[in-house]
Order: C-alpha cells, then structure tokens, then sequence
C-alpha cells in the first residue's frame, strides 16, 4: 500500500492587518514595508488612529473650560516645540544649515518629538524628498498636483507615507538615540501628555488660585497646543504654495506670506527658502520676522550651536534689486 505523502509544510500566517496597525503605533520600525502597495496612497485610518484622537481629545475643552494658567501653558508649549521643530527638524537637520553637539542635537530633537509629527529621520527624509521634487507628482504634498487637503494633511496618513526613507538620511542615520526617537514616535508625546496632566494634578494643589486642575492642563497644554502646533506647520506644505508673493522664479509654487512666517516663527518666507534652502536664516529683509533666525543667533552668541550658514552673497544682490 502506497504511503501518503506527507503534508507540505504551512507558511506562517503573516500578521492581520489590524495588527500591524496596531504594532505600528509604538513600534514603526517595518512602517517602511508596502505589503498592499495598491492602497499604498490611501489614507489608513487604523493606522491614523491615535492622530484622529488628537483631534477628538480638544473637545475636552467642552467639559474642562479654560484659566489664565492653562492657556499660557499651551502658548509656551507651541512656542517651545515649533522653535524645535523650525529651527531642528528643518534648517538643522533637513539643510544641515548649523551645527550642534550632539547633547544639544538630541535636546531639541527630543522637544521635536513631542510634536507629534513623527521622529526626526522621518521628518528630515521626507523634506528632502520634497525638495528634489517640490511641485511635481514627484512631491507627496503638492496643492498644485493633489489639491489643498492632500497637501495638508491627507498625505500624512497613508501607508507610503509612515516609513522613513533611511537613504535620505544615512548623515542623520548614524546616531542610534536619533534613530530611537525614530522609531518609537509615540513614547515621547505620551510622556508629554502625561506630565502636563501631572502638572496640573500638582497646581490644583499647590495654587488653587489658578483655576486649573490635571484634565485641563492635559486638553489644553497637550491636544489643543499639539493640533495648533501641526496644523500651523502643515500651513507650509499648503497655503505657502497657493498665497504669497514670489520674490524668485523658483520651478515650484513656493510664496512668501507674512501671516503664516508669524505663525511659525519664520517659515513663511517659504519663497525665500526654496531659492536658497541651505541658509540658516529665512527672512531676508529687516521686516522679514523670522523668529527662528533671531533665536538661533542667540544660541550662537551663547555657544549653543555654530556654523550657521549665512545668506549668500548672490542672494542679497538678487534681494536688493
């Protein structure tokens, strides 16, 4: 009698899609692998979970209300990381325009990643991508190609645009505490959320005169600064390319606007970068606010950082025309 044949061996199951998802919010190291490359350009909302809740979370503000101490705290939260992410996610370690140590590379890079906008290698990688092909159906982010929400956020959320494209950032790629950040996004932001909760727990009971308590100081010095902070900056990817002035003839649709440079200390001069992207500062003229420039100037006369690149010579003759 013939012996049956003995059963081919099974191929492990690979994970749910829902549990990727899921593993991703912590852990984003795989993010980079396309398993469904046709949806590869649709919004995973899943996957986009925890940035929906962000939004969600402001509502809180319906049931906390609002003091003097926890909207000043939100102010000073915004100030603090969008100088981080201006001055460190983009002129630093998008344009390598200065130079830092690395104590005070990782200080600010550690601020950036409270912003909830992923790590710093995914941040630097995917500016200059945009940068080889800004405008073009090359540039992930473009109004011109994919229309005002797409560019905003609509792109943010899609699977092809979770992973960090590492060749873009091989300089960047070789500190590990970077890479850290990198890959487990989310840890920073909850240990944010949970102090400003902690603060508030203690300023209820240590100056109940402020009117604030835990739950508060959470909606309003965490989500509600958080989704101001990220829809400021995304202004960048949008509203810079559509409204404004066009001081050069870039190939792309970059403008200057003087509302948005306020809104986020200095990137507005959006115009001004892409002609010269690789100078520390952004506001050419005297009236041009870049708070960044002033405040990376300041970090220079103390020490902090050094090398800042200055404004090419060739562009201050092109400016004074």
């Amino acid at each position: 009698m013939l012996e049956p044949e003995p059963a081919a061996p099974s191929e492990p199951r690979s994970p749910s899609r829902a549990w990727q998802a899921l593993r991703h919010w912590f852990d984003t190291r795989e993010s980079g692998i396309l398993s469904d490359p046709e949806n590869a350009d649709r919004i995973d909302w899943l996957r986009a979970a925890p940035f929906v809740a962000l939004h969600l979370g402001c509502l809180g503000v319906l049931y906390t209300g609002a003091s003097p101490a926890a909207i000043g705290v939100a102010a000073a939260s915004y100030a603090v990381r969008m100088f981080a992410l201006t001055a460190f996610y983009h002129r630093c370690f998008s344009h390598r325009a200065f130079k830092a140590s690395r104590t005070v590379q990782f200080v600010f890079a550690l601020l950036g990643a409270t912003c909830v906008q992923r790590g710093p290698l995914w941040w630097a990688a995917h500016h200059r991508n945009h940068h080889r092909g800004a405008d073009t159906p090359r540039d992930p982010h473009s109004p011109r190609v994919h229309g005002f929400f797409w560019s905003h956020m609509g792109w943010f959320l899609t699977p092809r645009a979770f992973g960090t494209d590492l060749r873009r950032v091989s300089d960047l790629a070789r500190y590990p505490e970077l890479r850290w950040l990198d890959r487990y996004d989310i840890a920073v932001p909850v240990l944010l959320a949970g102090a400003m909760c902690y603060l508030g727990t203690v300023l209820r009971h240590t100056a109940p005169s402020l009117h604030t308590d835990g739950t508060q100081m959470l909606v309003w010095g965490f989500f509600i600064s958080t989704v101001a902070l990220f829809h400021a900056t995304v202004t960048i990817n949008s509203l810079a390319h559509r409204w404004g002035s066009r001081r050069f003839a870039t190939r792309d649709d970059s403008r200057n606007n003087l509302w948005l440079a306020v809104l986020t200390f200095g990137e507005g001069w959006h115009n001004n970068h892409h002609r010269f992207p690789g100078t520390a500062r952004q506001g050419f003229l005297w009236w041009e606010i870049d708070l960044t420039w002033y405040g990376l100037r300041l970090m220079a006369v103390l020490g902090l950082i050094r090398g800042l690149k200055p404004l090419p010579a060739r562009a201050l003759a092109q400016v004074e025309r």
